[in-house]
């Protein structure tokens, strides 16, 4: 089976990152075609074969590809998948825009649907994250967001299957695109890795939040918490609005923006007495390796990491851009209320070894499906 991946772009570090090398761990020879790739900004994409685009040399799109959004769809459909038997794209945006032949299989393993076009427009129009920028942002956004969503429509009829990194994905996928998926696998988590890692030690306890930096994810009302209570807190992460929130932060915030290895991270997560998830997550994998260590989250109740965690026992839910709601939370948090062993075996049901098994074996499923047509 040949098979080859298909991603957004390639220029950062995050969770979907984290799929994708997962994927690689399962088909090592497929190559990974995405928009632009930035190999100083992505160092983990170096075990694939990239192949980028005709962006790749247009001035800028590597490192702020947010100002290209009409562009890329005709970025993507210029690449061709006759030799392969399976396309994979994974993505929150325009990945899915591919074309193939009838003779391959293309299998969507959606991160969302495009999140500036519909679940998340109105966070988006308010929070650009484009910092001087964000005003012009606005307006572009607005003006071209019609078409946009006529563009992702078509793109979105282009796969042949749909899998869904959660329950809460699966259901904006029905909802915007009509479009079933035919399962729900959520990414994988290194459970082993997370569960040994030397705790990071610091002199307070501390909360931790580990993100990219960016306005739609609402970090700020986290911070404007942990500032009014004096409460110590960990941001781990970069992106393009560090400046916003480091300019907002009181003496008690701390931003860690290096690159860490997993081990560092992991221990950063062995530290803190809690993870606060930032912002209505399609599903949130820093909240699986929080419990991978034994520790309880903060998480938003709508996001997709939300249908793992049980109140209570291994979290607390707080509402969607209420900063009234995180600081309620913070006020009477008790991280000895919460169940360590629980919250350890939580992380499991998304191990890495299970994912690898369900998607290859799904995967494989949708094929004999798809050629007995």
């Amino acid at each position: 089976m040949k098979v080859a991946f298909v991603y957004d772009r390639v220029n950062k570090w995050g969770g979907a990152e984290r799929v994708l090398l997962a994927l690689h761990a399962i088909w090592p020879d497929a190559p990974l075609y995405t928009a632009v790739y930035d190999p100083v900004r992505a160092p983990w994409a170096s075990v694939f074969t990239v192949r980028p685009s005709w962006m790749q040399s247009v001035p800028f799109a590597r490192s702020h590809h947010e100002f290209f959004p009409w562009l890329t769809p005709f970025a993507f459909e210029m690449f061709t998948f006759d030799p392969y038997d399976v396309v994979i794209s994974v993505t929150s945006a325009e990945a899915k825009t591919v074309i193939t032949k009838p003779e391959t299989l293309h299998i969507c393993y959606c991160l969302t649907p495009t999140r500036y076009l519909w679940s998340g427009q109105e966070t988006y129009r308010k929070y650009p994250g484009m910092g001087r920028g964000n005003l012009l942002s606005r307006h572009v956004l607005a003006a071209l967001t019609p078409r946009l969503r006529k563009w992702d429509l078509v793109a979105a009829s282009r796969p042949d299957y749909y899998i869904a990194i959660s329950e809460r994905v699966r259901q904006r996928i029905q909802t915007y695109y009509g479009r079933r998926s035919e399962a729900v696998i959520y990414p994988p988590v290194d459970t082993a890795l997370f569960g040994q890692a030397a705790v990071h030690s610091r002199s307070m306890p501390y909360f931790l939040l580990v993100s990219r930096l960016v306005g739609y994810k609402r970090i700020d009302l986290v911070i404007d918490a942990c500032t009014a209570f004096r409460l110590p807190l960990v941001v781990i992460g970069r992106g393009m609005a560090e400046r916003e929130l480091r300019r907002r932060a009181g003496p008690t915030v701390s931003f860690v923006t290096s690159y860490l290895t997993d081990q560092e991270l992991a221990g950063y997560y062995g530290g803190c007495q809690a993870l606060i998830a930032a912002g209505e997550e399609d599903f949130g994998l820093t909240v699986l390796e929080a419990g991978a260590m034994g520790k309880p989250v903060i998480v938003c109740r709508t996001s997709g990491a939300a249908e793992l965690v049980s109140e209570g026992s291994t979290g607390v839910f707080y509402s969607h851009g209420s900063g009234k709601s995180i600081r309620e939370i913070l006020r009477h948090f008790d991280a000895r209320r919460f169940d360590t062993v629980q919250c350890k075996r939580n992380a499991r049901v998304s191990e890495i070894g299970r994912f690898s098994r369900t998607m290859r074996e799904t995967v494989e499923r949708l094929l004999l499906r798809y050629t007995s047509l």
